[in-house]
């Protein structure tokens, strides 16, 4: 009877240290429960880590009755509020935001949007991704390289976010093509998501003759819609455009723009995502002068953190260098990963 008390009590002890060393708990709408600490919400899709498996478990968000958390996230709501703090149930369909400053704030599960652990310092926020493709053939000697790739850090109040991409076609006695560009953009997040905007930008593509377009970016955006499933949104501001020529036909030219751009992200269909961008640029000292750019992306995510991507680029300007096209475009198919 002694021994059968202590191997109880061991057992008792055993499993409410497992729980009390684990910060966070979840209990899921069929009554189920984890216990782990709580990495992230994004996309509808939380991620909390557990001791008993090498990999993160993954829930989507609605599909949770209940959360308790002493770890510390960065929260974001659909109204665009920011926080720092935990999330705690506090009845039914509610939560509770214990904030860094002492407020408590009271919510709907569905206006939290996005949740990063923070405890874990500087790399917690830090997110990235990158995608190859390639294509050769006998006929030409045909070979062709692209890749896409993307980096960023997303804080409390600002996010920056970098992106680099590449092109290149080489066959036998036809010129190379080429197309290089760059882009960082730097936000700082005010209420109801709002934000201003400074992006910088550079291209090089042989199909318009350019050598190196650098553009300079200041405006202001707003998400209209900011949803578990979906955001929406739209920039406005001015834009200097430095243009440098190949080819010596036509001579490099600066000019100040205005620009408008919209954005639609869709990423609660299942394993699939889609963005699109668009951005108009009339010119404020070329008459007659406007240009375009627009971009597709269609993401299928594959497990450990894998993915496959089908992406379309597309560069318009009514007023090109000479001899040159007034369209470029790309069409990007690519494997890769991302953190």
């Amino acid at each position: 009877m002694k021994h059968l008390f202590s191997i109880v009590f061991l057992i008792l002890f055993t499993g409410y240290s497992a729980f009390a060393q684990a910060p966070d708990s979840i209990i899921f709408n069929n009554g189920n429960y984890i216990v782990g600490e709580v990495k992230s919400m994004d996309r509808n899709v939380l991620s909390i880590e557990t001791d008993y498996s090498d990999d993160d478990f993954t829930i989507e968000w609605d599909g949770i009755k209940e959360i308790y958390t002493k770890t510390f996230f960065l929260i974001t709501l659909s109204s665009g509020d920011r926080y720092n703090g935990n999330i705690n149930s506090s009845g039914p369909g509610k939560l509770s935001i214990s904030t860094d400053d002492g407020q408590n704030i009271e919510v709907n599960p569905e206006e939290i949007v996005f949740l990063d652990d923070i405890d874990q310092g500087f790399w917690s926020q830090v997110y990235a991704s990158v995608d190859f493709g390639w294509d050769i053939t006998k006929a030409n000697n045909f070979r062709q390289y692209s890749m896409r790739s993307n980096l960023g850090y997303i804080a409390k109040r600002w996010q920056l976010d970098a992106g680099y991409n590449l092109l290149k076609t080489q066959q036998d006695d036809v010129e190379d093509i080429h197309r290089t560009d760059g882009s960082l953009t730097y936000k700082y997040f005010l209420p109801h998501d709002w934000y201003p905007l400074v992006s910088v930008s550079l291209l090089s593509n042989s199909e318009q003759q350019l050598d190196l377009r650098t553009t300079a970016k200041l405006g202001m955006g707003n998400y209209v819609i900011h949803t578990n499933s979906l955001y929406w949104g739209f920039s406005a501001g001015a834009n200097y455009n430095d243009e440098r020529y190949s080819g010596g036909t036509t001579a490099d030219r600066s000019s100040w723009e205005g620009f408008l751009g919209t954005e639609l992200n869709l990423f609660n269909v299942g394993d699939l995502s889609l963005m699109s961008q668009f951005i108009a640029y009339p010119s404020f000292t070329e008459s007659g002068r406007w240009r375009a750019d627009f971009k597709f992306d269609m993401k299928y995510d594959l497990p450990l953190d894998f993915y496959v991507k089908l992406g379309y680029t597309h560069n318009f300007d009514n007023k090109p260098a000479e001899g040159s096209s007034k369209n470029d475009y790309v069409f990007h198919t690519g494997f890769g990963w991302e953190w």
